[in-house]
């Protein structure tokens, strides 16, 4: 399944990302959201919790009793992480900008392995996982095609620019 978001400034589709942020950043800026602590709300319903590097660790694992070392040999960090509450599922929200040439195409080839690790480890929660790569335009490139459908082809996502609220399963916000 293809992702490719494009879209102008006052996009309502999905969250726009034009540089790397945080998921925190960009829903604090949307109407009918807020974010308090790691907590998202829509219109005052609490519709998602948000992880960032070790706060998955901290703020998921540890309180449920999850000693991540007795599952996974190595623990991974995502730059972002979404938890919507109404469907148990985790994105993992990786962010790839590039501007220059670079070790990128390697780094899009780990989705696989990561994504059944992150799998393993929420398995004793009973959280289903997505991991999605949020891209820039550099990967609309001809050169980058091939692993772009290996991403897909291995149950992983990726979306040039935004990321969509239907994709999220979270209510778009009104204009």
């Amino acid at each position: 399944m293809k992702k490719g978001g494009i879209g102008g400034a006052k996009t309502r589709s999905g969250l726009k990302f034009e540089e790397r942020t945080s998921l925190k950043n960009l829903f604090e800026s949307l109407p009918d959201y807020s974010v308090i602590s790691n907590r998202v709300y829509c219109k005052n319903k609490e519709v998602a919790l948000l992880y960032q590097k070790h706060e998955l660790y901290r703020n998921l694992l540890q309180p449920n009793h999850i000693d991540y070392t007795t599952i996974i040999s190595k623990k991974l960090l995502p730059d972002d992480s979404i938890f919507v509450i109404k469907n148990k599922v985790l994105h993992i929200i990786e962010m790839k900008f590039q501007e220059v040439a670079g070790s990128v195409d390697e780094k899009l080839q780990t989705c696989d392995f990561k994504h059944k690790q992150y799998q393993k480890l929420l398995s004793p929660l009973k959280i289903k996982v997505k991991y999605v790569y949020i891209l820039n335009d550099w990967f609309m490139k001809k050169e980058y095609e091939d692993v772009l459908k290996y991403v897909e082809s291995v149950g992983c996502y990726y979306f040039i620019n935004i990321l969509p609220f239907h994709f999220l399963d979270l209510p778009t916000p009104s204009k």
